[in-house]
């Protein structure tokens, strides 16, 4: 199963931690797209922490990054930067999709 996790905010990082790694340990593969105010949670250890996990992609919008003020430089490689086409791509491959 493919699960995707949409992150419109900043308030919820436990719990897209909680949910991605008990995807992950139910072996589903769980994608993450971060836009709007989302994209402040990259500054966040943890998140590029779960984006290095086998089975996870993040990605996130660089226009809402670019809006925030989010620097997008030491990003680590496995965090796309792209546009909503990811989120499209994330919900078009995704069996289920959560939206926070």
């Amino acid at each position: 199963m493919k699960l995707g996790i949409l992150v419109t905010t900043d308030k919820h990082l436990e719990h897209v931690l909680g949910i991605a790694r008990a995807a992950l340990a139910k072996r589903h593969e769980v994608s993450v797209f971060l836009m709007d105010t989302g994209t402040h949670l990259v500054a966040d250890p943890t998140l590029t922490g779960l984006a290095q996990l086998p089975g996870v992609k993040v990605s996130l919008c660089d226009h809402s990054a670019m809006v925030h003020g989010i620097a997008m430089d030491g990003l680590p490689t496995q965090i796309a930067c792209g546009s909503q086409f990811q989120n499209a791509m994330m919900n078009h491959n995704a069996d289920r999709v959560i939206s926070l």
